[in-house]
């Protein structure tokens, strides 16, 4: 490596630890900036400034070295919305989607620039995810009749995207779980369940040939027209849940779509309110939620518990963190009393890929004792767990179990 070569290396290297560390001339790289650099530079400090609290996912400290509880910033926004807008462009401009949605969000959490999401022009500036959903969800009360309808265009769009991912793999995979719950005994070759049709032909082993002779052959039927199981989706929607609410829309939307379920999706909080009249529009759905507030649980499976008719045929997924203001007792007695009639009863403690939840553990250790562990999942992993519970065998549980 030339002398040359090695000096450009070090310049890249500094303009690096520069653009992190930001700063004039105390960040000790002694590397100034310009053109472009200088440019993306300004948009973090606008943000970051020389401090403030974290946003979400160590924004500040990750970005620009803040630390926790330091001073005051050296810059920020500030109030207006012509210049917060600006600035939405400018980041999309220097950064790829992933790192705009965290500054987004860490925009929101630091410089409390959530009122400014009730005006139509800046809705129309920043990139649409589903954590902005959820906000915009939070202030669905006090948005004005003429950011509603820009508002709703966001949204679509965050759904839309998650629908086109999540909807093909969810109808397959459920599915097929709800033809495999149909068995015959005489099944046409590609519809053979070996590992059943093997363990039930064992007497007919030949140890001479090493083989077992499949007296009796046990199938996947194909799942016939009409209503074959009962899904009521059960949705904690106080204010940590915005995530999950999001996706169970979508999810419940789906399943909707699917002749052989009958889903029915419920929100709570300290009431409980029945959207599933709203199912063939998740946004629908997701206006009519009202995040935050308080958490009955016991009453939310009360009012599920009401609407089995086929507990035997019934999954419920409850997907809450447990925190309970009800009556705990009754919540958890309500949870047996629905096991011990057959219903397949699924708790998630998110439904997101945000990583591990706060939760309460107590309930959810309560839960697990009742045979119905508690655990986080993410979109892409909930289409197996519905088919699992389906097919009522053992959930694919991931590997961190909380």
């Amino acid at each position: 490596m030339t002398a040359q070569t090695t000096g450009e290396a070090t310049d890249e290297r500094l303009r690096r630890w520069r653009l992190v560390l930001g700063g004039q001339g105390g960040d000790g790289t002694g590397c100034a900036l310009s053109g472009q650099d200088a440019a993306m530079d300004r948009t973090l400090e606008a943000l970051y400034g020389a401090g403030g609290a974290t946003g979400p996912g160590g924004g500040a400290a990750t970005a620009r070295g803040g630390s926790p509880g330091s001073g005051p910033r050296a810059a920020g926004l500030g109030g207006s919305a012509p210049q917060v807008a600006r600035w939405l462009g400018d980041i999309r401009r220097y950064f790829p989607t992933s790192v705009v949605q965290v500054m987004q969000r860490d925009a929101i959490d630091r410089l409390g620039l959530s009122a400014l999401l009730l005006e139509p022009e800046m809705l129309e500036a920043v990139e649409a995810d589903v954590h902005l959903v959820g906000t915009l969800l939070s202030l669905n009360k006090a948005m004005p009749e003429t950011t509603k309808t820009t508002a709703r265009a966001v949204v679509r769009k965050v759904v839309a995207d998650l629908e086109k991912r999540l909807a093909t793999r969810t109808r397959a995979t459920l599915t097929g779980a709800l033809d495999r719950t149909a068995r015959t005994s005489r099944p046409r070759h590609r519809d053979i369940d070996w590992d059943r049709t093997i363990r039930a032909n064992l007497k007919n082993y030949l140890p001479e040939h090493r083989t077992v002779v499949p007296e009796r052959l046990i199938g996947y039927g194909r799942a016939a027209h009409g209503v074959k199981k009962d899904v009521i989706l059960c949705i904690d929607q106080s204010g940590s849940m915005a995530a999950s609410v999001v996706y169970a829309s979508v999810f419940g939307a789906v399943l909707a779509s699917m002749r052989s379920l009958a889903t029915r999706l419920v929100v709570f909080d300290t009431a409980v309110v029945d959207l599933t009249e709203e199912l063939d529009d998740p946004v629908d759905v997701l206006f009519g939620t009202q995040l935050g507030g308080g958490t009955d649980i016991n009453r939310a499976l009360a009012y599920c518990q009401s609407h089995i008719s086929r507990p035997a045929d019934t999954v419920v997924v409850l997907i809450s963190d447990l925190y309970e203001g009800g009556i705990r007792d009754e919540m958890l007695g309500r949870v047996a009393a629905m096991k011990a009639s057959g219903v397949q009863f699924v708790a998630l403690l998110a439904l997101s890929d945000e990583g591990a939840p706060a939760y309460d553990r107590e309930h959810a250790a309560a839960l697990a004792a009742l045979g119905a562990p508690a655990f986080a999942c993410t979109p892409d992993l909930f289409p197996d767990v519905m088919a699992a519970a389906i097919e009522r065998r053992q959930l694919p549980i991931p590997d961190k179990e909380l």
